[in-house]
């Protein structure tokens, strides 16, 4: 037997080696096509970008046609007419010589662009005369045209991919489009398509001589897929608008369902001016514009101390706690004073219960009710981690799990913060007691808070903001679909409600109510301070405002932050009351406050904390909150000039 196993394992290793090589040779002839690289040329045909709708199916962005100029370095001609080819073109023979020596760079004998993203004007002439360019040739594809002027922080851009990304991902070639920041780089590989290729066999003379085997190996592209966003265009427009020569903020949900209504962002650009042979410089404009900072995104990066709105939660924990209840009462001396003479300052007076503690935004009412929550434990740092679980169920404190590749944790508080602060201990519920109105270490996102107050629209649950609605023929993540439920007891959030209401009714919001809509909201005005010079220095209070409506069966849920916009009644929640009614009605009936919002500026606030004189500040800043790409706002001499604000106060109103 073991005589005969050897020579027949022998027999049959070699018959599979065998059969194995006649497939490659004869049947499989793909691993030839590679050896015989260079007597055949790619051709890929690049397909159109999947199409942008907002929510009722109005289109945001399309595609246009544009033509990159390729080159081969090793088949350029030594009698090439440079001089003719440079005016072609229109660029120096300089220019020409720098990008032929990059081009040889990456590889004399693969393609790769020389001059990118022509339109067809641009291209028109240099088409006529292509033949006479040996090595040269052009490859069609598709840009975005942009049919709206807003959005672009919604939108990101796209652009060519780096030598990095063609190494880790084989799909992109030199000179293939990528999208970057927004839907174009989350949905990339839905919006792109696949592109197709083709195979042309040449000579011994490098002359190509028609299809490789008659096309068995060509592809046919095939486009992208379009999508709809969860946005409203007439909203995100509003919102536009309503942030004229303002800096900071907004973000609509629709709370039944986390889908975003608005991300609005302030001041921002027209992303039309990140397409074409411009795209590059242009860019390099916004990135450089320290004062306005138009490519961060406000309602996802910037992390502030959320100020009123956050006694929302304090006033949920507590009340799940079981240290407070809706007859809970607490004295107010338009203040609280918290032991070794601190006093946090409150505007309220007399006694205060849950319901007009929230709509009178009592200070005293939610720092008592804090610290309650803090004391029922022996422990402080387990107190504090109870109470930090308790917020974190709101989806704060981490990152959302949003479809946009951009975004900030905000910071919820636990033990471990307060071990490292405090690292010989001796820190109590005074010590940390401004976490109660939404100072001390709490931070927040515009997106966070907004998702906060749909949360509480939806007395207990809520689904993670998304931005895609529908993808032809595909399935969104299941992700956006899926509830979480929060550990407040549903029972809790009717009297916050109540509360929440009569802001409008009674409270810090009176003066903002539209009639026939039902608006559940909540003020805040954070004071900030910043070091300048080394000084500590006093800076307007930032303008913060929550909201949802109607009160039963809620549409909607908003955030609004205004960086040193004042009171949260004076400046954002005008825009709130506005944004609600547009989405709700389409329409406006409180012109008084749409007036008074479109005519505020703040640029001389902004000027002040980029050290430029106001009379220069209100005279070159551009009169609208997107960005054109002739006009940049006055610039600081470096990016390090611009004051970095750290709002560290109590008091809040």
């Amino acid at each position: 037997m073991r005589k005969v196993l050897l020579p027949a394992l022998i027999i049959i290793a070699g018959s599979l080696l065998l059969i194995r090589v006649f497939y490659l040779q004869i049947v499989d002839d793909s691993f030839k096509l590679k050896s015989e690289n260079n007597a055949i040329k790619k051709e890929y045909d690049y397909p159109e970008r999947g199409y942008i709708y907002d929510r009722y199916g109005k289109l945001l962005v399309a595609n246009q046609a544009s033509y990159d100029i390729m080159v081969i370095p090793r088949e350029i001609k030594e009698d090439l007419n440079v001089t003719e080819f440079c005016a072609l073109l229109n660029i120096t023979k300089e220019e020409y010589d720098k990008r032929i020596a990059k081009a040889k760079v990456y590889s004399p004998r693969l393609p790769s662009v020389f001059l990118a993203q022509l339109n067809k004007s641009e291209f028109a002439a240099f088409q006529e005369k292509i033949r006479k360019f040996e090595g040269f040739y052009f490859q069609k594809r598709s840009l975005r045209d942009y049919e709206v002027d807003y959005g672009a922080n919604i939108f990101g851009f796209i652009t060519q991919v780096n030598e990095n990304l063609i190494k880790k991902n084989p799909y992109y070639n030199s000179g293939d489009l990528i999208g970057q920041q927004g839907v174009e780089q989350s949905y990339e590989e839905v919006l792109r398509g696949i592109k197709g290729v083709k195979y042309i066999q040449k000579d011994k003379y490098n002359r190509e001589i028609g299809s490789y085997k008659d096309g068995k190996y060509d592809t046919i592209a095939v486009a992208g897929e379009d999508i709809n966003l969860t946005i409203d265009g007439e909203l995100q427009k509003y919102g536009q608008e309503l942030m004229i020569n303002k800096r900071g903020g907004i973000v609509a949900i629709e709370p039944k369902s986390g889908e975003i209504l608005a991300l609005v962002t302030a001041p921002s650009y027209d992303p039309g001016i990140l397409v074409g042979r411009q795209r590059s410089k242009n860019y390099t404009l916004l990135y450089h514009d320290s004062i306005a900072n138009p490519l961060f995104d406000r309602g996802l990066l910037a992390q502030y101390p959320p100020g009123s709105p956050f006694k929302i939660l304090t006033g949920l924990v507590a009340l799940q706690e079981g240290v407070i209840n809706e007859q809970t009462t607490f004295m107010c001396h338009h203040g609280f004073s918290y032991g070794r003479g601190r006093f946090m300052k409150c505007h309220g007076f007399g006694p205060h219960q849950l319901h007009n503690g929230i709509y009178n935004s009592c200070n005293t009412y939610f720092a008592q009710s804090y610290m309650l929550t803090i004391n029922k434990y022996k422990n402080p740092g387990y107190a504090v981690d109870v109470w930090s679980n308790h917020v974190k169920s709101f989806g704060l404190g981490q990152f959302m799990g949003y479809d946009l590749p951009t975004g900030k944790r905000g910071n919820i508080p636990t033990s471990k913060t307060y071990k490292k602060i405090y690292p010989n201990g001796g820190w109590r519920s005074t010590t940390i007691v401004s976490n109660a109105i939404g100072q001390g270490e709490v931070l927040m996102t515009p997106i966070q808070l907004a998702n906060m107050m749909a949360t509480v629209a939806n007395q207990g649950y809520y689904y993670t903001p998304h931005i895609i609605k529908k993808i032809e023929g595909k399935k969104i993540d299941a992700k956006f679909t899926t509830k979480h439920v929060t550990t407040i007891d549903k029972k809790y959030f009717p009297p916050i409600i109540s509360g929440l209401f009569d802001v409008y009714n009674f409270g810090t919001a009176h003066g903002l109510n539209v009639p026939g809509i039902d608006i559940c909201g909540k003020t805040g005005t954070a004071e900030n301070y910043a070091k300048i010079d080394g000084v500590r220095t006093k800076l307007k209070d930032h303008s913060i405002f929550v909201a949802f409506a109607p009160k039963d069966n809620p549409k909607i849920a908003i955030a609004i932050m205004i960086e040193n916009g004042g009171f949260g009644a004076t400046v954002a929640g005008p825009i709130a009351s506005l944004m609600i009614e547009k989405y709700l009605r389409r329409k406006i009936t409180r012109t008084d406050l749409e007036t008074r919002t479109l005519n505020r500026s703040l640029q001389v606030e902004y000027a002040k904390l980029g050290g430029i004189n106001e009379a220069s500040a209100i005279e070159s800043t551009p009169k609208d909150s997107i960005l054109k790409a002739k006009i940049v706002t006055p610039k600081a001499t470096t990016k390090t000039d611009v004051k970095k604000i750290t709002i560290d106060s109590t008091q809040e109103n």
